[in-house]
């Protein structure tokens, strides 16, 4: 449940927050002065504080001062009837993390606080880095023992200790922001404000803005000067999602922030000083965006200081079992039910699936898994077709996809070749940017070094190509293994 603590010396206002909120997952709690409300917030322990810039006592903007001071990550969203006074400004420079005009619009006013619920929510739950190998419960970890992972904790941990701006790289679904957050709970600014922006998922001309805020009449609509999340964030922690699709003209303004520390208003001259650490990431290869001047130069070497790049989960298969696991334990709690286990054959096909969504994709698997099974044990048949399709059957055994038989084929392939191409142009639709055949290709050659243990000669009979055509397969997908050739 989520606790509103509503300050405000209005009885009309209220009322008509009791009113709007009025519902079993909200819990509000209401004072007439900043002197109560200080007083409350250690018993009530709200996840968000809604209040008045003009009360009688102690002003709306002394009490947000004197919260900051004690409490720097709990969301404020001040409320106005004077959106173009100095005093609103001065409370977002403060730290508020909005501000409403009264009287407020309902939709605009349950937008903001149910936003500044999830920002409380993000800051509150703290990711560990540490690899919890014995715990029933990785709640809020990062989960995986692999190889692949380890390397990532250690990174995370030479983060956590400095201020260094970081770029996180990898596919998506690996669990970027994950990691973000985990560099942030760890770090020294882990009791500021922590504020997550996707840059892919705001629109290229409000982007700047929200970022930056605005100046009024800056640009059509623009009624009111605006703070944006660097002011708002200021000595805490920024995490730019998807940074790739940033415009040039937005990135030069970033570039600015890393090496000065100042920035300017959409429609302003004034610079603005803040101190934001930086955490970006993206599922792009920056390098070439930078080598088709999609991406500036200068600001890639200033991001990349400290890099982590994310594995796909087809690299960390020995965390499959783990990671369904956790999440079992998860849908478990969630919906207080008894927590299932999964089947041997049913994890069988989990690891040799391909995952291209990687682990939010497992993820969705495992939930469905989990409201379709029939009893406390997930078995084979409850997976989607798609992962079934990846499970390879003994040669000559009858496999069942999706409910249908299927047989070898006259030329001894153990699959439904027509289901597997079904299934990869469900992939490629959902993800416009695999390409099916150079994809399928790559892991195949992965795949059959692996079962070789990395002997080409014997790799390559298993292809059923030669081994000068393997290694060329090698050295065009980047496959860097040490391998054994005879």
């Amino acid at each position: 449940m989520d606790k509103l603590l509503l300050i405000d010396d209005e009885e009309d206002v209220q009322y008509s927050f009791q009113r709007i909120f009025d519902s079993p997952e909200i819990h509000l709690t209401t004072a007439a002065s900043g002197e109560e409300g200080l007083k409350l917030i250690p018993k009530v322990k709200p996840d968000l504080v809604i209040m008045d810039v003009r009360m009688g006592g102690i002003t709306g903007l002394e009490t947000l001062r004197r919260l900051r001071e004690t409490n720097a990550k709990l969301p404020v969203i001040m409320m106005t009837a004077y959106g173009t006074t100095q005093t609103a400004i001065e409370a977002m420079k403060l730290g508020a993390y909005d501000y409403l005009l009264k009287p407020f619009d309902v939709p605009k006013l349950k937008e903001i606080v149910f936003g500044a619920l999830k920002a409380a929510r993000d800051m509150r739950e703290v990711v560990s880095y540490e690899p919890l190998l014995d715990s029933e419960d990785y709640d809020l970890g990062i989960v995986g023992r692999s190889e692949p992972m380890q390397s990532v904790y250690k990174l995370i941990g030479q983060l956590a200790t400095s201020d260094a701006t970081a770029l996180i790289t990898g596919e998506s679904g690996t669990g970027k922001e994950l990691v973000a957050r985990a560099i942030y709970n760890h770090s020294q600014r882990a009791e500021q404000p922590f504020i997550a922006i996707n840059c892919a998922a705001i629109p290229e001309n409000l982007l700047e803005s929200e970022l930056f805020g605005h100046e009024r009449g800056a640009f059509t609509g623009a009624a009111e000067r605006r703070i944006g999340k660097f002011e708002q964030c200021n000595f805490g922690t920024i995490f730019l999602d998807e940074i790739g699709d940033m415009s040039l003209t937005t990135q030069t303004k970033i570039l600015r922030v890393l090496q000065s520390g100042t920035f300017e208003r959409v429609g302003g001259n004034t610079p603005i000083q803040v101190d934001v650490r930086i955490i970006a990431a993206t599922n792009k290869p920056l390098e070439a965006a930078v080598a088709k001047k999609e991406f500036r130069e200068d600001l890639f070497y200033r991001l990349n200081v400290v890099r982590i790049q994310m594995p796909p989960l087809r690299e960390r298969r020995d965390d499959i079992k783990l990671l369904a696991g956790y999440f079992l334990r998860k849908f478990a709690r969630t919906h207080k039910q008894k927590a299932k286990s999964i089947s041997k054959d049913a994890l069988a096909a989990l690891e040799a699936h391909v995952w291209p969504g990687n682990v939010r994709e497992l993820e969705n698997v495992i939930q469905r898994a989990h409201v379709v099974a029939k009893s406390d044990v997930v078995l084979m048949s409850e997976l989607p077709p798609e992962v079934m399709a990846g499970s390879f059957p003994a040669k000559g055994a009858t496999k069942t996809v999706a409910g249908a038989a299927t047989s070898p084929t006259a030329a001894g392939v153990p699959l439904d070749v027509k289901t597997l191409g079904q299934t990869l142009f469900r992939w490629a639709r959902n993800d416009p940017k695999l390409k099916i055949i150079p994809a399928v290709e790559r892991e195949l050659v992965i795949q059959a070094l692996a079962e070789c243990h990395g002997n080409q000669v014997q790799a390559a009979k298993l292809l059923g190509i030669t081994r000068a055509t393997l290694r060329k397969r090698v050295q065009k997908f980047g496959i860097k293994k040490e391998l054994t050739i005879e």
